[in-house]
Order: C-alpha cells, then sequence, then structure tokens
C-alpha cells in the first residue's frame, strides 16, 4: 500500500489511490518527465550573444563549494542537469548562488540576465479570488502535489544550451525547467490547461502553482473527479508527491473569518 501519513477508511479512496499508484514518485522514479510539453526558449536576440551572458562563476565560500558538489551530484543523479564536457561549444552560462536557510542549502541559477533576453510568453494569469469562491462551495476537497513540479518539465534540446550554469567546478546543463527563469510559472500553467481542457471549465478543477486541487461536493462525485484528474496526470507522466497530498478532505469554513479547515474523513 501507498504510505499515506493518514489512515484511509473512505468507501472507494483507498482502492482508487491503489489503482493510480503509478501516478506517485517512488524511489525508483522520483521525478517524472512530463510528455507532449517540451520547454522551449526564445531569444529576442542573435548570435554572438552579449558579454552579459555568458558570466564567469561567483566566488563561494568553502562550506557552499561543498553544498555546490552536494547539489550537482543530486541533480545529475535525477537526470534534471548534466555535466557540459571540456570540448563542447559553451556560448551562455549562468552562475549560481547557494542560498542558506537555517543551515539548509539551495543551489538557485541567477537567470537575470538571460531573463531579459527571453521573449516573454502572453497568457492570462487566473484570479485566486475565483478559486477561492469555488473551494468554499465544496464539501470534499483534495489537494495534488507534482513532486518538484518544475523539474519534470522537459527542455527541448534545442533550448538546453541557453540553460548552461557555471559553478567553480565545471559548467552543467539543464535538461528540464529550472526555477527562475522567464515563462516558467506560465509554461506550468500552460501545460495545466492543455493536459484538462475539460475539467477547468467545469470549475471543479483548479491549478495553483503546482498544485492540483480537486473540489466536490458529495462523496461519489469527489471519488469520480479524482479518478478522472489521476487519469490525465499518469497519461502525462507526472508524479506526484505522497507526503504533500490530502485526499478526501471534508471542509469547514469558520464563520465570520476567510479561514478553511481541512479536516481528514475517517
Amino acid at each position: 500500500m501507498l504510505p499515506f501519513k493518514r489512515q484511509i477508511s473512505e468507501s472507494g479512496l483507498s482502492s482508487l489511490l491503489y489503482k493510480k499508484k503509478e501516478a506517485f514518485a517512488a524511489e525508483t522514479e522520483p521525478l517524472g518527465a512530463i510528455v507532449h510539453h517540451e520547454v522551449n526558449i526564445i531569444l529576442n536576440i542573435e548570435r554572438t550573444y552579449p558579454p552579459l551572458l555568458r558570466r564567469p562563476a561567483y566566488p563561494a565560500s568553502p562550506n557552499s563549494r561543498e553544498a555546490l558538489k552536494i547539489h550537482s551530484k543530486e541533480l545529475i543523479d535525477l537526470g534534471v542537469i548534466r555535466n557540459v564536457g571540456h570540448n563542447e561549444e559553451v556560448e551562455i552560462t549562468t552562475p549560481v548562488i547557494v542560498a542558506w536557510h537555517h543551515g539548509k542549502s539551495r543551489m538557485v541559477g541567477d537567470f537575470k540576465a538571460l531573463n531579459t533576453y527571453t521573449v516573454p510568453e502572453r497568457y492570462p494569469i487566473p484570479k485566486f479570488k475565483i478559486a477561492f469562491t469555488q473551494i468554499s462551495q465544496a464539501a470534499y476537497i483534495s489537494t495534488i502535489d507534482s513532486l518538484k513540479g518544475f523539474n519534470q518539465n522537459v527542455v527541448t534540446p534545442r533550448a538546453r544550451k541557453y540553460l548552461r550554469i557555471i559553478v567553480n567546478c565545471g559548467v552543467y546543463e539543464y535538461l528540464r525547467m529550472p526555477f527562475g527563469i522567464k515563462n516558467a510559472p506560465l509554461h506550468f500553467l500552460i501545460m495545466m490547461n492543455e493536459i484538462f481542457p475539460e475539467e477547468l471549465p467545469e470549475g471543479w478543477l483548479i491549478i495553483y502553482i503546482d498544485e492540483i486541487i480537486v473540489c466536490s461536493k458529495t462523496w461519489e462525485e469527489h471519488i469520480y473527479r479524482l479518478s478522472r484528474a489521476l487519469t490525465k496526470i499518469q497519461s502525462v507522466k507526472i508524479k506526484i508527491s505522497v507526503k504533500k497530498c490530502h485526499f478526501g478532505f471534508k471542509k469547514t469554513q469558520r464563520t465570520g473569518t476567510c479561514s478553511i479547515w481541512f479536516i481528514p474523513w475517517n
């Protein structure tokens, strides 16, 4: 059985999640590789590229250098980046920053220069106020979290040369969409709209950043809608996080406030 934190005893839910177990990330396949929705990058300039796009690595402390080695290896093992060989032509390099918070480090590309020359995509951003209204009218809610959602988006071979990062120990190339590049949130939103063309207009499925929210007024309806959502997720090879998903919650709204509490249905 899947290792959910909470006991699931409501009729139909446990069997549905077991049937759709391929949608969940596993140790042997922690990240999905979403099909039919590759990430492309178009620059508003032609070669030869300006020096601003060929930047050196930032200076790093010994602790940050060690963190960069660890993060680089993790991302290589996940298939998110690859090592660029010494004999490969490199025209664009983006330095990275090591961000520290409560003793934990994170490797972040400083894509400001690349973003300056990236052609922006145009797409209407949905207002979360509308989504909040839909949530407030539901009796049952599930939230589905795509594990490292951006990193599940495969970059087109043509665009990968723009996503090369440089650190003190070498140059790496992103094979998956990194955080921080222009159009990344829009690409994810457009992709989700293409994956759920019927479900989104029906109003019971909501996309918020990289989270999918399923709302229903009855339990039977909720199981049916969850099945539809998980089937679509499986079809494009998205992997979702066991730890961050919440299935089959009842909702109560505190009178006089906009706070919403989610209560597991056991």
